[in-house]
């Protein structure tokens, strides 16, 4: 090789490790950002010694009278703690009106039309078998997984989704299971789901200060309103969690970014 060929070869062999060793702590400072802590929710002080409370917009506040710290709410007064508060916000913010699900029963997923499960006389559903003739209508293919879904199937799927989706609600609805110490529920700010907008995830969250996924949403909810501990990703009741609150929005477009 050249004098001359050899010197362009090494000045582009240098080049390239300089953009690649810029590239390479580009990605590494952006996955700490995304990795790290959720910023610490800063609360005004007491004025009497109380719990204070604040949204998960990270700005309205509020104090309980008489709670103190280590005490915990009953399920009436922390619903009307909470409507206090969201009435708060709602005269903060008279332009804003507060969004309730569309979805009318909760988590219920569409079975395949001409579905022939039934009830029994004790109240659980009779599963077609593969050799039946309600199932012999499905006709299967070879090579492709879904198209060979008979009818069974299809209920049997119904049936998980709709479990895993009630599964969510009744953790939405209780602050026992949520692990809140005051005694909050998610459902007290959000009355099924309302206002959730899990289509709209990712999105920027100035709260968070970086792009967020619905479930970092639900933990900051946790750690701060309903003052419980946060869930990790592959927690049972984060994924409860988030299927439920996807379940309430059901036919609404994705609009990932918007707010």
């Amino acid at each position: 090789m050249k004098p001359r060929t050899k010197m362009a070869v090494a000045v582009l062999a240098g080049s390239l490790a300089a953009a690649s060793a810029v590239y390479l702590a580009a990605g590494i400072r952006a996955v700490r950002t995304y990795a790290q802590a959720l910023p610490a929710h800063q609360l005004p002080k007491s004025q009497g010694g109380n719990v204070v409370v604040q949204l998960c917009d990270g700005q309205t506040t509020a104090e309980i009278p008489g709670l103190k710290p280590g005490q915990r709410m009953t399920r009436a007064q922390a619903l009307e703690f909470s409507r206090k508060l969201m009435a708060e916000w709602q005269r903060k913010h008279p332009d804003r009106g507060w969004v309730m699900a569309q979805a009318k029963n909760p988590g219920a997923a569409q079975a395949p039309a001409g579905s022939a499960a039934g009830g029994s006389g004790k109240g659980r559903e009779t599963i077609a078998g593969p050799g039946t003739s309600s199932a012999a209508k499905f006709k299967s293919q070879q090579g492709d997984t879904y198209a060979s879904f008979h009818e069974r199937d299809f209920v049997i799927w119904k049936a998980q989704t709709d479990t895993f989706v009630e599964q969510g609600n009744k953790i939405f609805h209780s602050a026992q299971l949520l692990g809140s110490t005051i005694g909050v529920s998610c459902d007290m700010c959000h009355p099924n789901a309302a206002n959730t907008h899990p289509e709209t995830y990712p999105k920027y969250q100035e709260q968070l200060q970086r792009v967020a996924l619905l479930r970092d949403m639900i933990n900051w909810c946790i750690e701060n309103p309903v003052r419980g501990a946060t869930l990790a990703p592959d927690d049972p009741k984060m994924r409860a969690l988030e299927a439920y609150i996807l379940a309430q929005r059901k036919g609404v477009p994705l609009a990932y970014g918007k707010h």
